[in-house]
């Protein structure tokens, strides 16, 4: 085995993932995160299939997910006066087997910090391929060289964009804004959901933030800054109706939000030399309802795929591409803007029409089973762990 030590940019859902399988295969691996420590909060993630299934399965955490599971409970369509309009099923939107991004995040965590090396807080900031290696300069860590590095750190890569070029070379904005806020606040099962034209909110119990999502032309603003985002959100949802005022206020009082664009990642190739692109910095696409899937199965796929090839990134990157990226299309063909704050209220019926009819919505979930199974998963060399 050849280049055996690697570092993985991003400690969210991929990294980790691609991390547990390095280990197993006796790579020596090293988990950088800008953030001071695990991010535990944000939206429930699902996973669809049996491919899914499988991958978690062959990880060995199936069981751990399931128990952590939340049941994806029904959600209510509800109109200015909160009465149901529609009902969204839970097998819609939570899938076979839906958990919080931040209990899956803590998962992987504690299944791979044993045997792996995290370092929180900082971020790369250059990186230089040398004959051996690439070498890799921090902003508080020491300078250090890796045999490979990989870019597992979200839409908004800091690997993809030092080493393929500025993000909006490759991240294509989708015309719509979403947050996640934790507001206190408690409506009660089941889970409200509330538009007026181009803008939803999303309510639940007490553990479920608050959801929004608004069409807007793009915005600039501080990703890090949270009461700029604050300001944003409060002019998006001035004057709604509902129950949206006493959710506006509570926004206010938050210490914490998510906010950021529905947008999609094109790009060529996952690789460059040394450095190659796992999860949403290679195929993302927020809100569409695959990222967490398909983070999971790419990490099993590169990590299988380097095992395979004894450590040659030449022939394992390639091969990772070729196998993956035509499951990954999935990635390039939604908006789930459009369908969670349709821009008129005609479609806003049409959108609730699909939960009303039971033919139509058996469609759309045979639809979302065929994609997220449209992959053969090939068995890797057994694993030294």
């Amino acid at each position: 085995m050849k280049n055996t030590t690697v570092l993985i940019s991003g400690a969210s859902i991929a990294g980790p993932a691609l991390a547990h399988w390095l280990i197993r295969y006796g790579f020596a691996v090293t988990v950088v995160e800008r953030a001071p420590s695990l991010r535990l909060g944000g939206q429930a993630v699902d996973f669809k299939g049996e491919t899914h299934r499988t991958v978690l399965s062959r990880m060995g955490i199936l069981d751990d997910v399931r128990r952590h599971q939340t049941g994806g409970s029904d959600q209510e369509i509800v109109d200015a006066a909160g009465r149901t309009l529609a009902v969204i099923p839970g097998e819609f939107s939570g899938g076979d087997i839906e958990i919080t991004r931040g209990d899956l995040s803590r998962l992987l965590y504690e299944r791979t910090a044993p045997a792996c090396e995290y370092v929180f807080g900082d971020s790369i900031t250059s990186l230089t391929e040398t004959k051996d290696g690439v070498h890799v300069t921090f902003e508080r860590s020491a300078p250090r060289t890796f045999d490979l590095v990989v870019g597992a750190d979200g839409i908004h890569s800091n690997v993809r964009r030092l080493v393929f070029g500025p993000e909006e070379r490759f991240v294509r904005f989708l015309g719509h804004y979403y947050a996640l806020v934790e507001t206190g606040l408690d409506f009660g099962e089941p889970g409200k959901m509330y538009n007026e034209p181009g803008r939803m909110v999303a309510v639940g119990g007490t553990k479920a933030p608050a959801f929004f999502v608004f069409a807007s032309e793009p915005l600039q603003y501080d990703r890090y800054d949270v009461e700029q985002q604050k300001k944003l959100l409060d002019r998006a949802y001035a004057g709604m109706g509902w129950r949206v005022p006493e959710i506006m206020e509570a926004v206010r009082g938050a210490r914490e939000v998510y906010f950021d664009s529905i947008s999609q990642v094109r790009i060529d190739r996952y690789s460059q030399g040394r450095v190659v692109l796992l999860g949403d910095a290679a195929y993302g696409n927020t809100l569409g309802g695959f990222g967490t899937g398909l983070a999971v199965v790419g990490a099993y796929v590169l990590a299988g795929e380097l095992a395979a090839a004894g450590g040659d990134h030449r022939v394992a990157f390639a091969e990772y591409e070729r196998r993956f990226r035509p499951y990954a299309k999935i990635a390039k063909s939604g908006n789930a803007g459009p369908f969670l704050a349709p821009g008129s209220r005609a479609k806003m019926l049409m959108r609730n029409w699909t939960f009303k009819y039971g033919f139509l919505l058996g469609l759309m979930l045979k639809v979302t089973d065929k994609f997220a199974t449209d992959i053969k998963l090939k068995t890797y060399p057994p694993t030294a762990a």
